[in-house]
């Protein structure tokens, strides 16, 4: 019998105390929902598991990745003193509101993502999972797509300055590209996203011929799939693609994205998956994961998003998630509005005519990447 490894779940009840806004899509109901459900599943008390609260970045830590200024701006219009060139930062805008505590927001999710690096870089853990984390789209000097410190990049960037080499899987909707260009010019880093093609979806980037610059060429990989793409098409492509580059690389540590807004009922995007394909995509991360930093991201149907994570959770400690509701989360739910009764989706099959496209276009993509990428790690 395998023996499951020690893993850490990261969390706080403090996340409950920052909103968006009430017209704003990202909600962190999703997170205590999440919580919920793996407590009441049973999933915070197995034998191995530690339940541990988040911490607060540091400023100094964040500076790793984003540059001075921008936090300097940041921290001022949090404070009611914004600067006439918040915009010119992404700050202030409806995707990426000022509102209150937002600075103490991204240094507390930002810090659960540094809190879980340190547990598996220091071998504490095997795998450790925030789910307040993803928040992929930062850049050094710019807040993007929800997304103020990109927690990812900087505990990316203190993974690198350790000496280690890290690969970074991506498979939420949209594409990972505040850590792609972040990291666009190294070879210590591998970039893997698997998402909606940038034709159709924010933030337009995440092409095949993106491969990287100077030293990281070969380094940036991406996988953009048609909208419509269901379970058996994503999983392809990630067969095709993250097992034998991972495999190439050999990374000292993996961080994984597993924004959940690749399921077919998320308002905010257009792939087709369902809580089923999204688990089997984390079920095959997982044997390529020795040492395992797991991050949350997208996500904007609540029904969808503490199911998909209660279901990763369950595969990093080796376990099986039953797949009837418990009472008391049917309750909460539909005091939201939403009627679930199971944790597992029925299965789901796109429409003929677009899963043909879909074939075409993600066959073709795979070719390409294939002939571009993979002679560069003599494949």
């Amino acid at each position: 019998m395998t023996t499951a490894p020690e893993t850490a779940f990261i969390y706080s009840e403090r996340y409950q105390q920052f909103d968006y806004g009430p017209d704003h899509p990202l909600r962190n109901t999703r997170l205590a929902l999440t919580y919920e459900l793996c407590q009441t599943c049973g999933l915070l008390s197995l034998p191995g598991t530690r339940l541990v609260e988040a911490r607060d970045a540091t400023e100094e830590e964040v500076i790793a990745f984003h540059r001075p200024d921008y936090v300097e701006v940041f921290r001022a219009a949090d404070r009611g003193q914004a600067p006439p060139n918040l915009w010119d930062y992404g700050l202030g805008t409806s995707d990426n509101p000022i509102f209150p505590g937002v600075y103490a927001w991204s240094l507390l999710s930002t810090g659960a993502s540094l809190l879980a690096m340190e547990l598996v870089d220091s071998g504490q853990v095997a795998c450790a999972f925030n789910i307040a984390g993803g928040l992929h789209h930062a850049a050094a000097a710019r807040a993007a797509g929800f997304c103020y410190f990109n927690d990812a990049a900087v505990i990316i960037k203190h993974l690198v300055r350790r000496g280690r080499r890290v690969a970074y899987v991506d498979i939420d909707a949209h594409h990972g590209d505040g850590v792609q260009f972040g990291f666009y010019d190294t070879d210590r880093v591998l970039t893997l996203s698997i998402h909606e093609s940038g034709e159709s979806l924010f933030p337009g980037t995440g092409f095949v011929e993106e491969i990287g610059r100077g030293r990281g060429i070969g380094y940036a990989v991406n996988v953009p799939l048609l909208a419509g793409s269901d379970d058996e098409i994503f999983l392809w492509a990630l067969d095709q693609v993250v097992p034998p580059l991972l495999t190439a690389f050999n990374p000292d540590v993996v961080v994984t994205q597993l924004g959940a807004d690749t399921h077919r009922t998320d308002p905010l995007t257009n792939l087709a998956l369902t809580t089923n394909g999204f688990a089997e995509a984390v079920r095959r991360l997982r044997p390529l994961c020795r040492k395992w930093i797991a991050l949350g991201g997208g996500g904007y149907n609540l029904e969808n998003v503490p199911r998909s994570w209660a279901l990763a959770w369950a595969i990093m400690n080796q376990r099986e998630v039953q797949d009837e509701l418990p009472e008391s989360l049917r309750a909460t739910f539909q005091r939201l509005g939403f009627r679930p009764s199971r944790i597992r989706d029925d299965p789901y099959i796109a429409e003929a005519s677009t899963r043909e496209q879909a074939w075409r276009f993600v066959r073709e993509q795979i070719h390409r990447l294939q002939k571009l990428v993979f002679p560069l790690h003599g494949m």
